[in-house]
């Protein structure tokens, strides 16, 4: 958990917001120091890094002028790609280790605040809100995406991405007896702090039910191996370039075997 001397060092870090809470509440009471390390399963393999390029090609000719609010930043990989289309960029996080982390990787230009989403404290509204790979580690996903349509202005978009119960890869394991169901939440899953794994139709559910307009929805990136087995192909260049955007064009046929699964959201 969070120590004293650690939140101070934080207030004093120019650029980081330590919202007004307590760390170590029972509602808040997860060391999210610890969920981003590896475990028997790599936090985030070099596949995943090339996924976020195919992510920002997706929702590009859907992003809006102005501002813009990432909700979880890992190490600042993705924050980097929104940078680039973006001037004003504030990121929410609930890990001082990632944000001291991420702050080195990003510059000073970005504002981070130092919350989890239950108590965060947003005045602002945002041009575009980014929740990637995020949901899936939410204890009450649903108040979370409420909360958010608040954050929204009548022009606004949440970007909302979840890693998918029905890709292919992970149907795969679930006949090869590694998982055993599609949406089951594994252990080192859970260790990185997943509560659940979504498939598009409980995806949606859930934005419906927090009032949000769905105007956009689909998959990202067909996905027949792991991780792991990806980041083994393309260092044994065994995949080429050319196989990596066959898979991305092929994904827009079949979202359902996706990677990812996205929602492009609207206030409701």
């Amino acid at each position: 958990m969070v120590s004293a001397v650690r939140k101070t060092v934080l207030q004093k870090r120019p650029g980081i917001i330590l919202c007004d809470r307590n760390m170590n509440s029972e509602k808040t009471k997860r060391n999210y120091n610890q969920e981003y390390k590896d475990n028997t399963r790599k936090y985030a393999y070099d596949f995943d890094y090339t996924l976020r390029d195919f992510m920002v090609r997706t929702f590009q000719p859907f992003f809006l002028k102005g501002k813009a609010l990432e909700m979880g930043c890992y190490l600042g990989e993705f924050t980097k790609k929104i940078m680039k289309h973006y001037d004003d960029v504030t990121v929410i996080e609930a890990s001082d280790e990632l944000i001291a982390q991420a702050k080195e990787n990003v510059g000073p230009s970005v504002k981070f605040i130092y919350s989890t989403f239950e108590e965060a404290n947003i005045t602002e509204k945002y041009d575009c809100i980014f929740l990637m790979h995020t949901l899936e580690h939410l204890d009450n996903p649903i108040e979370i995406l409420k909360k958010i349509n608040s954050w929204l202005s009548e022009t606004s978009r949440l970007f909302l991405v979840v890693p998918n119960a029905n890709a292919a890869s992970r149907q795969i394991a679930v006949k090869m007896g590694l998982i055993p169901y599609n949406t089951a939440v594994i252990e080192s899953e859970r260790l990185h702090g997943h509560r659940c794994t979504y498939n598009l139709d409980t995806l949606e559910n859930e934005a419906r039910q927090a009032n949000l307009k769905i105007i956009n929805k689909g998959g990202v990136f067909f996905k027949a191996l792991s991780g792991s087995q990806y980041d083994d192909a393309l260092k044994a260049k065994v995949i080429t370039p050319a196989y990596l955007e066959g898979c991305y064009q092929l994904g827009m046929i079949y979202p359902d075997l996706c990677s990812s699964i996205y929602l492009i959201c609207e206030k409701g």
